[in-house]
């Protein structure tokens, strides 16, 4: 069994800032970000997935906003994307797929919760979290790798060290260092991907790296300064780590849960809001070919 995990919040941004037309509904408000990833969870189930679940920021803000001010929000976010959310949870829903909206999480701690109860199922072959989030990085292994959908490109144990330099575990610490602009917190200054990949291979965790540069041995340019900032900003370092690692004991259910078995009554009203009442009568055919 192969369970597909897909993060909607990434999934909702890359079609609405898709280089195409957008969509209107009969009165006229744009949903085309919806439909094109309803479009795009069916065609995975048309590919053969046949455990789905979506993650998706119903609110934006979460318990990380609380920890560090400038955290990614939903400040000055255009309100039809926002919009898109609600929406595309419903439309999910009504397609048959499994829906985890984060609250007090985010989305890639729904992604990971979820990766840790399929590995964990002794059914499961294999968990594939849908997105090109270098958070999610650090959950692949074992059972669980990644795939970014839009390069096509599936990332495991190898690929996280190929990419980043550092193996799985140790992508919250490398974060800690160089930051994530896209999450909002800066990283440590002057640590740059090599300087911070350079130590974590070594030591792997913040914790571990000796705080004296003459302790080191492993050769990093301007080492002296760099050991002084980890020590002097070590606070800062230990608050990034806690917002680069990822929840896993968000409410997802079982992977039994995951299973689609065909749309709801409600997903026919969907399809024609989509200008597309043909994807109804094809989510029903699939389903009677899979009972």
């Amino acid at each position: 069994m192969i369970v597909h995990l897909v993060d909607g919040t990434y999934e909702v941004f890359r079609q609405y800032y898709a280089p195409r037309p957008g969509h209107l509904d009969s009165a006229g408000i744009e949903i085309g970000a919806t439909r094109g990833v309803v479009q795009s969870v069916f065609t995975m189930l048309q590919d053969g997935a046949t455990h789905v679940g979506v993650a998706t920021d119903h609110v934006i803000e979460s318990f990380r906003n609380d920890i560090w001010p400038t955290y990614k929000s939903s400040a000055g976010m255009d309100p039809l994307l926002l919009a898109q959310f609600d929406w595309l949870e419903d439309a999910l829903r009504a397609l048959g797929v499994a829906v985890w909206p984060m609250v007090d999480v985010e989305a890639d701690d729904g992604l990971a919760s979820a990766a840790v109860v399929a590995a964990a199922d002794p059914r499961v072959d294999q968990v594939i979290i849908c997105t090109p989030d270098k958070d999610l990085g650090q959950c692949v292994g074992g059972k669980v790798i990644q795939l970014d959908r839009r390069q096509d490109k599936l990332i495991d144990a190898d690929g996280v060290i190929a990419k980043f330099g550092v193996a799985a575990e140790s992508i919250p610490d490398w974060l800690a260092l160089v930051g994530d602009s896209a999450d909002g917190f800066p990283g440590l200054p002057g640590f740059g991907a090599k300087s911070a990949a350079t130590l974590l291979a070594r030591y792997g965790h913040l914790e571990a790296i000796p705080p004296s540069a003459e302790d080191w041995d492993v050769t990093v340019r301007g080492a002296p300064k760099l050991a002084a900032t980890l020590v002097s900003q070590r606070a800062d370092a230990d608050l990034f780590k806690l917002l680069a690692t990822v929840r896993t004991d968000a409410a997802v259910g079982t992977v039994d849960d995951w299973e689609w078995t065909g749309p709801t009554e409600d997903f026919p009203a969907w399809c024609e809001r989509f200008g597309w009442p043909r994807l109804a009568k094809d989510a029903a055919t699939l389903a009677a070919a899979r009972s």
